[in-house]
């Protein structure tokens, strides 16, 4: 275990927590998440257990939801794994073949497990990357509805 009582031990949250931390981190940028741990300084020193790799997934699907399983086609990932000093592991696995941000990604996991840095990743990362998540999509639903033709019947007039 953990020699000293000056070292807090790691508590990781509830999976929904952490699910919902790395579907932030799917969609947040390299800029946004540097940005974070940035202002989440000085972070624990960091051991890069598997160095951030491209490859390829293979994509299925069932048609109609429910039928047999097929092969649609593959997509492009980059997976990471991080380790912290405290020994929380972070894991990514991210669509595309972003390096940077694949291993950022994989801090991010690794400190959202831990009970000193969870907090204010809320405040850092989640918060920024939904208001800007939430400010595209306003934007793309009122050029959608700029381009929205209303169709009506009229009623002839031949009672």
């Amino acid at each position: 275990m953990r020699a000293g009582n000056d070292m807090q031990a790691p508590a990781a949250g509830t999976p929904a927590d952490r699910q919902r931390l790395m579907r932030i981190c799917s969609q947040a940028t390299v800029a946004e998440l540097s940005a974070a741990l940035a202002r989440l300084a000085p972070l624990p020193s960091i051991e890069v257990v598997r160095q951030p790799e491209v490859g390829l997934i293979m994509l299925r699907g069932r048609m109609g939801g429910d039928g047999a399983p097929f092969n649609a086609g593959e997509a492009t990932m980059t997976r990471a794994v991080v380790r912290l000093a405290s020994g929380e592991l972070g894991f990514s696995y991210l669509l595309g073949r972003s390096l940077e941000r694949a291993r950022l990604a994989a801090i991010v996991d690794a400190l959202g497990q831990n009970s000193r840095f969870r907090d204010r990743l809320e405040i850092v990362l989640l918060a920024p990357v939904m208001r800007r998540e939430h400010a595209q999509r306003s934007v793309q639903r009122a050029e959608t509805a700029a381009t929205r033709v209303q169709f009506f019947t009229l009623v002839r007039g031949e009672d």
